[in-house]
């Protein structure tokens, strides 16, 4: 397995949403050590007061706080965007790392959106607009944490909250990173824009979604869990964490770009640049997707 150098980051300013447990807490880590500073929006105030802990113990003198973000609701969005603009210090690089997968009955946003469209995609491209005056000011790298379910992934122009569709709100994320970064450089922001993927990684994305709605345990964590102590297919956070690593700080890594693990049917391996997935289609598709959520959320980005 390659491992990721991270470049001398102290000065810089690092959001990552989602760093409460799992990946998101695994890149912490890695962070921390090259001395960024970090901004944890978390849901759970005790999860992310726990994840606060064990970066400390990981890494003595980090330099990390949290605050409340529930990325299903439009309004929790706007008031982390309201108090970070209100600090008005310049953000360098944003992950753009949480989500939800597979509930195994409909549920909804605050808003009203299917909750994993809702959360993995409208919540993150609301907050990416939002911040985007801290964003331009630090020159940001924005990193949108897709999957390779995307691959399967299609947009439904008339039933976009339609239920059980993990493949699509990562098609979704996928299609915003490519577009914000085809707007960055169309409007001179000033930001990169990519993608990533971590392949099959055991987190607890496995139980917390397929859980939801259920009064007995779902199958996929212990299906998970099993194919990663015979060492098939699914690796580990410090493995998985790699290709988001790579994308959000290699001087290497571009923008409109997408990363994710180099072995057989990118389940696990070394991070590696990937071909964007068939199913992402032309650039009006990612355009026209940008339009829409635009108007869903009702945060437009600055025209270009």
């Amino acid at each position: 397995m390659r491992d990721v150098t991270v470049t001398d980051l102290r000065g810089e300013l690092v959001v990552v949403t989602g760093a409460s447990d799992g990946l998101g807490l695994g890149l912490t880590v890695r962070l921390a050590r090259a001395g960024a500073e970090l901004i944890l929006p978390v849901r759970n105030a005790a999860k992310g007061a726990a994840a606060l802990d064990r970066i400390r113990t990981d890494v003595p003198g980090a330099r990390l706080s949290t605050r409340v973000l529930d990325l299903a609701s439009l309004a929790s969005v706007e008031g982390l965007a309201d108090t970070l603009k209100t600090g008005g210090r310049p953000i360098n690089l944003l992950i753009n790392n949480a989500g939800v997968m597979t509930p195994a009955t409909r549920h909804t946003t605050a808003d009203g959106y299917e909750l994993q469209f809702g959360t993995n995609h409208l919540g993150h491209m609301a907050l990416t607009s939002r911040l985007l005056p801290l964003l331009r000011a630090g020159r940001a790298r924005v990193t949108t944490v897709t999957s390779s379910a995307a691959r399967n992934g299609t947009i439904d122009w008339d039933d976009l909250q339609s239920e059980k569709r993990y493949a699509r709100s990562k098609l979704a994320n996928l299609l915003f990173a490519l577009e914000l970064n085809r707007r960055s450089t169309a409007g001179g922001w000033g930001i990169v824009g990519n993608a990533a993927h971590p392949g099959t990684t055991l987190t607890n994305l496995y139980a917390s979604g397929p859980n939801l709605g259920r009064a007995r345990p779902a199958p996929h964590q212990a299906v998970i869990e099993r194919l990663a102590r015979w060492g098939l297919l699914v690796q580990s956070v410090d493995a998985g964490l790699l290709p988001l690593l790579y994308a959000a700080t290699s001087p290497e890594a571009g923008g409109g770009l997408l990363y994710g693990p180099d072995g057989p049917g990118q389940f696990t391996g070394s991070p590696t640049r990937l071909a964007v997935y068939r199913s992402a289609g032309s650039e009006a598709n990612a355009a026209r997707l940008w339009q829409v959520s635009e108007r869903l959320t009702g945060v437009p980005f600055p025209a270009v």
